[in-house]
């Protein structure tokens, strides 16, 4: 789900309450736990995702990259920032391989909320020291990025 369409700056608390929203909207039977998720692209736009669970756990979809998805199937590739609400009083941090997709679209600050307002920040190269980004493929331009 698209956000916002303009050019405006998008602050972080803005960016977690669509993240509380987008929670609303998960589809979570199997463990209860609704998480939610917004994206800021580097024009200001906001994408938001829910976790969508499946019986066949390994189908399911985590909140962060639902959002990520969403941003790219409209186009973007450059990603600035990804704030997650997510149940429970603790803020929850995404998991590897959310990281890892957050890494490959340049997202360089996580936010991570409870639905009580907590929050936690951090930079994904603390969260990932050293992801796998498109110059360790062969053939793949040094400090390029296809589109």
């Amino acid at each position: 789900m698209r956000e916002r369409e303009t050019g405006k700056r998008v602050s972080s608390r803005q960016l977690i309450d669509a993240a509380k929203r987008a929670r609303l909207n998960a589809y979570a039977p199997y463990s209860k736990f609704r998480v939610g998720a917004a994206v800021l692209s580097a024009n200001g736009q906001v994408f938001t995702g829910a976790n969508v669970e499946n019986a066949s756990y390994g189908l399911s979809h985590c909140a962060e990259r639902v959002a990520i998805h969403q941003a790219v199937a409209a186009g973007h590739r450059n990603l600035r920032t990804v704030a997650v609400v997510a149940d429970g009083e603790e803020a929850t941090m995404p998991c590897g391989a959310c990281r890892q997709v957050m890494a490959e679209f340049g997202i360089r600050k996580v936010i991570v909320a409870t639905p009580k307002g907590r929050t936690r920040t951090r930079t994904l190269k603390q969260l990932l020291a050293e992801p796998f980004l498109p110059e360790r493929l062969l053939g793949f331009p040094k400090g390029g990025r296809r589109s």
